[in-house]
């Protein structure tokens, strides 16, 4: 049976479910999302913070903020999503908190992304169990043209911050 959810109000949930906020957040929109596949976007700020030392005067994307952002797209939001939609299936409360961890990334990069440049995320689960989750992830620039593509994996694991008096 699949759970047919709302995508605006999963999208608001997933983005509250983030751990990352303002400057380090690269997730601007999610196109799709489902059981085994995420597409999203982002655009990259050309204000943002490393783009002044990255290089002067010649600014490029570094490496591992296309990495990053491959990652939080790509397996975080998936994660997320797997996570809230199992909770739902089995009728489990929501955690509060999610906690996603990459565990291993292997990038291959084919092409620069400068400041201004919207870039499309899209990954395909490849396992999902025991909260690890591994995913194929690309990322394609407006016009299509392959930027990065790999392999990563993370554990993306629920956990309530809630006192336990000793």
């Amino acid at each position: 049976m699949q759970v047919i959810l709302s995508l605006q109000p999963m999208y608001n949930e997933i983005l509250a479910h983030l751990p990352y906020k303002s400057s380090f957040r690269f997730v601007d929109e999610i196109v799709s999302i489902d059981e085994n596949n995420v597409t999203g976007n982002y655009t990259l700020r050309k204000e943002a913070f490393f783009y002044e030392d990255h290089f002067p005067g010649n600014p490029v994307t570094p490496g591992v903020i296309v990495t990053e952002i491959m990652a939080q797209i790509g397996l975080v939001v998936l994660g997320i999503y797997l996570l809230l939609n199992r909770d739902q299936k089995t009728g489990r409360d929501k955690e509060e908190n999610i906690f996603p961890l990459l565990t291993s990334a292997e990038v291959s990069f084919f092409k620069i992304v400068l400041p201004g440049e919207k870039v499309t995320v899209i990954s395909k689960k490849q396992y999902f169990r025991f909260n690890k989750l591994k995913c194929y992830v690309e990322m394609t620039d407006e016009a299509g043209a392959l930027i990065a593509r790999g392999m990563f994996s993370g554990i993306i694991k629920p956990f309530s911050l809630k006192f336990v008096p000793a």
